[in-house]
């Protein structure tokens, strides 16, 4: 029998755990993890914490993968310089023809799944078998701190969002939600986004009893997943799904419960956010601390010197800049001053990556970038709970709302219409989350709830809107290997 090549990717797979010792500070398990592998409560906290690094691996994938399913595809950015495929990427012309033996090619990449289902997989081995262990005592007889219901509600959030992730980006996909071993794999069709949604949620409704707010560590803020996290993931389903009383519902957890702060826009400390684990941090991927800095990625394509003092002249990618002066109109925005340089000039830049640190290497001078990618936040979960109450017609909460975030930015109260509040309310988003890997996401559900398509014409119309092109192709190499996978609709007769 034909074994799909998901399943088959995953049984070779290696666990690998989390590099930043602020996070865990255990010995790398370097072998194929089995059913064997969970006997100790050490072990399943080891396992736990390989499912947050294979994801950080999935969304880094080519350097920038959050970013580029996030916010290339969009009117932030105008041009990419020679960064491989990416003006593809940018211009939505996602059915570029790249031939099956590069695979080293940032559009195959890009159009692959392989490393979330390296995510899927762990969490499921961590689901069937945590639950198994005893977790009195470690080896060593001592009492631990992490308890057996935090690491399998960790499991199931890790399952979830990773689903969540990656049906936002192609739809319909595979749902395998047991592990399994190579001798057992069976080809895996996609399936229906709907059902996947569904699983995401019932994942996550077993997920938020066995999580508590908060952090037993407070190194592990933000990093971790707790029950704040589980609740910000639970809104934007149900976001996507258009359930917005769901969503608001959920979204007033994290707000009234999660005990997170905004932090001071008007400070130079409004850069923390991106270093990570600030006051409004909920789920973040850390990459911040000594041993994860970056060489590569979003911090050295959209910085420029004096930011980066090794890039002269023009960033990489170059902003769009009517765009910019359309969003910040209001040039007082404390949001504008704090996270932007060079406005007013043609070619502004973004700082919010620009915690560099420099270091010799042989000869050369080499730049390392250290930030955190800022998946949910306070400020995001806010206007995502203003977003559906806006939808379902409770225009005064939804304008107290926006205006904490406006007021925060030092801008006036939002003055328009009722009529214009959900699309306002997405563009206050573009203010806020700029190059934070919403942007794409967050004009899906203007132009589904709208009809309003805001990616522009040479990229997005209305009309393909409409017949899903903001749904990634899956590359021909995977349908190649199996043949039970069906193209994106959109894309069927491009690929």
């Amino acid at each position: 029998m034909k074994k799909t090549y998901i399943i088959a990717i995953l049984v070779s797979m290696s666990i690998l755990t989390f590099s930043c010792k602020k996070f865990l500070d255990l010995k790398p398990v370097s072998t194929p993890i089995t059913t064997d592998f969970f006997k100790t409560a050490n072990e399943a906290n080891s396992a736990v914490a390989g499912c947050y690094s294979l994801l950080r691996t999935a969304l880094n994938n080519k350097t920038i993968t959050y970013y580029a399913y996030g916010d290339v595809a969009t009117d932030e950015y105008s041009s990419f310089g020679g960064v491989e495929d990416m003006n593809d990427v940018g211009n939505v012309n996602w059915s570029l023809p790249v031939a099956a033996t590069s695979d080293y090619r940032t559009m195959i990449n890009l159009r692959r799944w392989d490393n979330f289902y390296r995510v899927i997989d762990n969490a499921n081995l961590c689901i069937q078998n945590i639950p198994g262990i005893d977790f009195t005592t470690d080896n060593s007889g001592n009492d631990l701190v992490v308890t057996k219901n935090n690491l399998i509600g960790e499991a199931y959030f890790m399952r979830a969002f990773t689903y969540f992730y990656i049906s936002r980006v192609w739809g319909d996909v595979p749902l395998v939600i047991k592990s399994v071993n190579a001798g057992d794999a069976v080809s895996t069709a996609r399936t229906p986004q709907a059902t996947v949604l569904a699983q995401c949620i019932s994942d996550l409704k077993k997920a938020i009893p066995l999580m508590q707010y908060g952090y037993v560590n407070s190194n592990n803020r933000a990093v971790r997943a707790n029950r704040g996290s589980a609740f910000a993931l639970l809104a934007h389903i149900y976001a996507w799904q258009q359930d917005y009383q769901n969503c608001a519902a959920a979204a007033d957890s994290v707000i009234k419960r999660g005990n997170y702060q905004l932090v001071d826009r008007s400070s130079t400390g409004y850069l923390s956010i991106y270093k990570g684990q600030s006051t409004e941090g909920i789920f973040e991927i850390a990459q911040s601390a000594s041993n994860e800095g970056s060489t590569a990625g979003i911090p050295f394509y959209t910085t420029k010197a004096p930011y980066n003092t090794l890039i002269n002249g023009s960033a990489v990618f170059v902003m769009n800049t009517d765009h910019l002066n359309s969003l910040f109109a209001d040039t007082t925005d404390l949001r504008l001053k704090n996270a932007f340089a060079f406005t007013g000039t043609t070619d502004p830049i973004c700082i919010k990556y620009s915690n560099f640190q420099y270091t010799q290497q042989n000869t050369n001078q080499i730049a390392v970038a250290y930030y955190n990618i800022i998946v949910f936040r306070l400020s995001d979960i806010i206007l995502l709970r203003a977003e559906a109450l806006a939808a379902i017609g409770q225009s005064a909460p939804a304008i107290t709302l926006l205006n904490q975030i406006r007021t925060a930015a030092g801008i006036k109260p939002y003055s328009g219409t009722a009529d214009e509040l959900f699309e306002a309310i997405i563009d206050e988003r573009g203010r806020e989350l700029f190059l934070e890997g919403h942007r794409f996401y967050d004009l899906v559900r203007l132009a589904r709830q709208k009809g309003i398509a805001e990616f522009g014409d040479t990229k997005i119309s209305l009309s393909e809107f409409n017949r899903g092109k903001y749904y990634w192709p899956i590359d021909p190499i995977l349908i190649t290997l199996d043949n039970s996978l069906k193209q994106t609709p959109y894309w069927s007769s491009k690929l």
